[in-house]
């Protein structure tokens, strides 16, 4: 009995090493202690497991009878935000996570470290077995920092605008468009790096994907995101001193105004060396080579509108009526991977409606813009593969021709079945 019992132990401490071989690169990142801070992970290895939940905390733990360490419970800091998690499998027994570290979490450290810590604290991310293995948990040891050059290069956050600042810009055929730019947030240094594009009506609509900048995509998806037409390219060297950049956009006279209907202005952010945040594909078993991740970013950089009709803009729009949401009813339900059907009343002098679909967090499904006559939308059932909500909320709104807002209903929630 004493010698079965003693291979059976020998068996388990044997079997952990091989299941503790999912790793991770880079394995320890600068941040900023005052801000955002956004990372490009790749893992390896992870053939029969799952990802799980993804945690920072400020001290970890054995995880036996699983493998690895884990959070120490009590000096958790925050979870991973379900709206920027990004994460996605990448190439054979790969998996690319994009670490997008919130304000908060920072501050929390900052506080630990103010009170006599070292300065650090860790991203775990723990691997659910399929096959009846113990869990696997993975971490990247975080070191509090600036947002300067020693932190990886990535965006936080962008605003496109057109000078008069509307939320949707309506022009006649043949009239050009205002001049508009893009206010980048960002940390760390590096070159800013893509090109300006534009969906033209009758363009397949791009998908979440699509809005994505490519260094936030594992390897092989890079290079396979819809292409429109191109406006123009750029490249500006961002500097380690500031925090944030006013991208000028095209010549405004290089964009289409020809066919009636709506336009979409795209900026693509493309992939750059970056030699704090870059990740190596070899040092997890993923594939060879490294991954550029200058630029990654944790959200889809939603596009600038345009409209162009046939009705001048000078034309008064009324601002009489106030637009009602129809159906669905207020805390209707929905069944995911069916089509939702949104209604709602017509308002005088609305020159386009914009229907918008959020889920919970807050994280945009949907957002589709109607021609005047038009009160009623069916939304693909698709879309709602992009949230792992148990609640939607949905709201229209009326513009006129100066894409000033006419009237807006209230969110209206909708009910998981």
């Amino acid at each position: 009995m004493k010698r079965i019992y003693f291979i059976l132990l020998l068996l388990c401490f044997i079997s952990v090493p091989v299941m503790a071989q999912v790793s991770v690169h880079p394995t320890g990142v600068n941040i900023n202690a005052s801000g955002p801070t956004v990372v490009f992970l790749t893992y390896g290895n992870i053939q029969g497991y799952r990802p799980a939940e993804a945690l920072w905390c400020g001290e970890m733990e054995s995880a036996f009878p699983n493998a690895g360490t884990r959070c120490r419970p009590g000096t958790i800091y925050g979870s991973l935000p379900l709206a920027f998690d990004q994460s996605t499998e990448s190439g054979v027994g790969g998996f690319t996570d994009i670490m997008s570290i919130p304000s908060s979490v920072a501050r929390r450290a900052y506080q630990e470290a103010a009170r006599g810590g070292n300065g650090t604290f860790f991203y775990v991310r723990r691997f659910e077995s399929q096959t009846g293995a113990p869990d696997v948990y993975v971490n990247v040891t975080c070191r509090l920092a600036g947002g300067g050059a020693r932190v990886p290069f990535a965006l936080t956050g962008v605003q496109m605008a057109f000078a008069d600042d509307v939320p949707v810009l309506s022009i006649t055929r043949g009239e050009m468009v205002q001049p508009f730019t893009a206010e980048i947030r960002y940390n760390g240094t590096g070159q800013l790096q893509g090109r300006w594009e534009v969906v033209r009506p009758g363009d397949e609509l791009p998908l979440l994907e699509d809005l994505l900048t490519e260094a936030t995509l594992p390897a092989e998806r890079r290079g396979l995101q819809r292409r429109y037409l191109e406006l123009e390219r750029f490249s500006y060297f961002l500097p380690p001193s500031s925090d944030s950049f006013v991208l000028p956009g095209p010549d405004v006279s290089n964009i289409p105004n020809d066919f009636e209907g709506m336009y979409m202005i795209l900026l693509r952010i493309e992939a750059t060396d970056d030699k704090e945040g870059d990740s190596s594909l070899d040092a997890v078993d993923a594939g060879f080579g490294t991954v550029n991740s200058g630029g990654v970013a944790g959200f889809p950089i939603p596009p600038l509108r345009y409209f162009v009709g046939n009705t001048p803009i000078g034309m008064a729009a009324s601002n009489s009526g106030a637009i009602r949401p129809l159906f669905p009813e207020p805390d209707a339900g929905w069944y995911p991977g069916e089509p939702l059907d949104f209604s709602w009343t017509d308002v005088p002098g609305a020159a386009i409606y914009q229907l918008e679909l959020e889920d919970h967090y807050g994280t945009e499904l949907l957002t589709a813009w109607l021609e005047p006559g038009i009160f009623s939308y069916r939304a693909p059932g698709w879309i709602f593969d992009q949230t792992h909500s148990n609640q939607l909320k949905w709201r229209v709104t009326a513009l006129n021709q100066n894409g000033v807002m006419i009237s807006r209903t209230a969110w209206r929630m909708l009910l998981k079945n």
